[in-house]
């Protein structure tokens, strides 16, 4: 039997999230267990979103988690380079002799002409699908219009008709109608090949044997089969993880519950239970036992033991679990070297101490200037934007509003952030200063601290916008019609 290799295979678009780790997690267990390899690889085609902060911030959260791999773009391996974005040539050359074997074909639609097919079709109550209009074109018409240098991208063949059977590791054969499955888009404009090309390509020059992932992936399923058997290739394993879940079993996403492992590892976790409880995610232990470290659950893992309902990510169980783990297994020395880590290690230290040591005359002043920096959540309720100077409504508007802008921040610096700001004050049509007290407020609990950009920097992007979404909360979200309005609103802005 060849040697098992999984993978993980995330996109640095955006904050590490916690089901990029879970996915992590339940990959690295199983080739462990089988004896095997388990790789990292950065999937950045999308070059337009992709940034070299945010592969850091992967790689150093799924470190702090204790998830290491085998190969991947720091740590290098027989079958690199491990970045999609340098690997371009790989994608083109395959993409074209798919053309040539008749799997593949080139379309020249503009996206206008595109959206305007699929307003038809959805009129028509159709699903919205690339309607096959390139295949139509003569051989003579196709090389005319790569001579004029018309934009193309490649797409790939579907059957017009029958059923794709996907074999799942956890669910047994799954049917899928090939009329449900659209002409993928293989490689874009801009040379660049789409997830699922890249995807199979890698997979396959990477030797996985295994692709453990979420459920979410199921229907793309079909299209990777069809491009294995195209290129007559082996296919890998499959295996579609249940997804995280809320509480009120939605899909786990950040305007319900913090969803970036670096927001848990600054509100003061620790790495073991956070792996712990991820663990327990839609699987358990042999004897059952709620605590176990993630030696011990690759030694007893069993894929088949993984259950399919949706497993529920509840902060509140999250934190009854790492009080266990600080309760029996730090004794106090151990508990003040985590804690020095945590709140007084020099690189956070170091940000802070510029900011206080004007206001402050003696260190026992330190706690009221910073004592923001080191807590959690902030204990504010709507009295505590009593005296501010907006209105209700335009309060609670701009509050919503700074929150979904910094959302789409992609870069978390403190001028990026303050022209950000000042920006949607201006448009807004509110006076800056009266813009910027209620984030003092929601950042720091008070007006009267040091300044809120510098202190947003220092934090960083998972905990200031958890304590925003608080504020928000704290004096009213919108409701759901509300919010349709303000969203609008805030779209036009």
């Amino acid at each position: 039997m060849s040697e098992i290799r999984t993978r993980i295979a995330p996109s640095p678009t955006g904050d590490p999230h916690v089901g990029t780790a879970y996915i992590a997690l339940f990959n690295m267990a199983f080739a462990r267990k089988m004896g095997g390899k388990f790789i990292l690889r950065i999937e950045d085609t999308d070059q337009t979103r992709s940034t070299p902060e945010s592969e850091k911030m992967i790689l150093d959260a799924l470190r702090w988690l204790g998830l290491d791999w085998a190969e991947g773009p720091d740590v290098g391996g027989e079958y690199g380079p491990y970045r999609q974005s340098e690997r371009g040539d790989i994608y083109a050359d395959y993409a074209k002799e798919l053309v040539e074997k008749g799997h593949a074909f080139y379309a020249f639609e503009t996206s206008e002409e595109l959206d305007l097919m699929r307003n038809e079709q959805r009129e028509q109550g159709l699903q919205p699908k690339y309607d096959g209009r390139a295949l139509n074109l003569s051989e003579d018409e196709v090389q005319a219009k790569l001579d004029a240098g018309v934009p193309y991208v490649i797409r790939m063949k579907i059957p017009e008709e029958g059923i794709c059977r996907v074999q799942d590791m956890l669910r047994g054969e799954i049917e899928i109608d090939w009329t449900q499955v659209d002409m993928q888009v293989l490689l874009k404009a801009d040379g660049m090949p789409t997830y699922h090309l890249a995807n199979v390509v890698d997979d396959h020059l990477m030797k996985i044997t295994h692709v453990i992932r979420g459920e979410e992936w199921i229907n793309s399923a079909p299209k990777h089969i069809l491009l294995y058997q195209y290129f007559g290739w082996d296919m890998p394993t499959l295996c579609h993880m249940p997804l995280l879940r809320n509480p009120d079993k939605s899909k786990l996403s950040k305007r319900k519950n913090p969803t970036s492992i670096l927001y848990y590892q600054r509100m003061g976790y620790l790495a073991e239970s956070v792996v712990n409880y991820l663990g327990r995610m839609g699987w358990s232990m042999p004897d059952e036992r709620e605590k176990f470290s993630l030696d011990d659950m690759i030694e007893h893992f069993d894929i088949q033991r993984v259950s399919l309902g949706g497993p529920v990510f509840d902060v509140e169980k999250l934190s009854w679990l790492n009080g266990l783990w600080i309760r029996e297994d730090l004794n106090p020395q151990a508990f003040a070297q985590k804690f020095q880590e945590w709140a007084l290690n020099p690189e956070y230290l170091m940000q802070i101490l510029p900011l206080i040591t004007p206001r402050i005359e003696k260190f026992s002043d330190v706690a009221d200037v910073a004592g923001f920096f080191l807590k959690g959540h902030l204990d504010i309720n709507a009295t505590s934007f009593d005296g501010l100077k907006l209105e209700d409504e335009t309060l609670r508007k701009a509050l919503q509003f700074a929150t979904w802008k910094l959302e789409s921040l992609s870069k978390w610096e403190k001028d990026e952030i303050f022209n950000a700001m000042k920006s949607l004050a201006q448009v807004m049509e509110i006076k800056p200063k009266d813009f910027f007290a209620p984030l003092f407020v929601a950042i720091a609990g008070t007006t009267s601290s040091v300044s809120v950009f510098d202190s947003m920097a220092i934090l960083g992007p998972d905990i200031s916008r958890a304590r925003l979404r608080a504020a928000v909360n704290a004096v009213g979200s919108p409701s759901k019609k509300e919010g349709k309005r303000w969203e609008k609103e805030f779209q036009a802005l």
